[in-house]
């Protein structure tokens, strides 16, 4: 089998690996969903806090990764989320965004409403998008402002003391049960925001990946140092524009030299569509390149590796007493933002 035959599987491998971690993901939210209710009733707990429930706390990892680069000491309120926070960090540098595209499930439930939206919709039009291009470029804009604001709190305007204080705060010692809370006691309001972000995921690809995720934002900016890209030969290549056409990004790969956007998410699909052997390779142009396997694997093996040496080192499971959250739980419904 040719390399080009091998490639054509990569959409159903990523499909594969997305559809496990989204479940994985909703064991994990049983699971806590189970440890919150027994840790309230205040009989045997049985069910186990799952650590990488903090990967769901990204602003916590952001406070936890400032401090811990100024004083060396790690999140011991949040030790999974800091560690997941720099396996994206480490993955997007190495193989681009495929947190995005090969673990996130907003991404992977973004991926599904887009592919319901193709197979319904975007065939009986000519744009695969109702954005004009000046305004899907402002929009765009929009998530690393996002950045910016989040950036500017916690690196700029916090120090240490106050990065502190909030870690060891009541809230945020809740702050995943507040997480909870936010789906299982869902306000009206909430709830019309996501059918509505949902329903934009539908008519205009990746509604909230493409335009408003500051997390996709700043793995952006991190994979914009990648040495990793997809590169195109413009001598082989034959201007079908194959790759453009099922790029998620609506990145205009055919016109490229290498796709090295931060928009780029690693998902591939462009390399399993075009039609010619060597034209889309990783890294440098046709055989010298990697072979795009390559790619995902070190992404996803850079997260593991991360994970096992967190375990390893007893950097993933926070130490605080039951009693403690217990009491943090109780609290979490009434606790405001400080």
């Amino acid at each position: 089998m040719s390399h080009r035959n091998s490639y054509r599987s990569l959409p159903l491998v990523r499909w594969g690996v997305q559809g496990a971690y989204l479940l994985f993901c909703l064991g994990i939210g049983i699971e806590f969903a189970r440890f919150h209710g027994q840790i309230l009733a205040g009989g045997p707990v049985t069910a186990h806090r799952p650590g990488a429930i903090e990967a769901f706390l990204p602003i916590s990892a952001l406070m936890g990764l400032k401090r811990f680069l100024l004083t060396g000491q790690y999140d011991a309120i949040h030790p999974a989320g800091l560690t997941i926070f720099i396996a994206a960090l480490l993955s997007a540098f190495f193989a681009r965004k495929v947190f995005c595209s090969w673990v996130c499930p907003v991404g992977t439930l973004s991926r599904g409403i887009e592919w319901l939206g193709g197979k319904t919709l975007w065939r009986k039009r000519k744009a695969d998008t109702l954005v004009p291009t000046w305004l899907d470029r402002s929009l765009m804009s929009l998530k690393y402002l996002l950045l910016a604001f989040f950036g500017w709190i916690v690196l700029v305007r916090m120090d240490v003391p106050a990065i502190e204080a909030f870690m060891f705060g009541q809230y945020n010692v809740a702050v995943d049960a507040k997480m909870l809370l936010f789906f299982t006691d869902m306000s009206r309001t909430v709830a019309i925001s996501l059918v509505v972000l949902a329903a934009l995921s539908f008519v205009v690809k990746h509604f909230w990946c493409r335009y408003l995720c500051p997390y996709g934002a700043m793995l952006g900016l991190f994979s914009w140092l990648s040495p990793q890209k997809v590169v195109r030969d413009a001598s082989a290549c034959i201007d079908c524009r194959a790759c453009t056409r099922t790029c998620p990004a609506e990145i205009t790969v055919h016109l490229k030299a290498a796709a090295a956007t931060p928009e780029c998410t690693g998902c591939l699909s462009c390399v399993a569509a075009c039609p010619v052997e060597d034209c889309l390779t990783v890294g440098r142009k046709g055989r010298a390149g990697w072979s795009p396997w390559l790619l995902p694997a070190a992404g996803l093996g850079t997260i593991l590796l991360i994970w096992a040496a967190a375990r390893l080192t007893g950097h993933w499971n926070h130490a605080i007493p039951l009693p403690d959250l217990a009491e943090a739980y109780r609290q979490a419904a009434s606790l405001a933002h400080p």
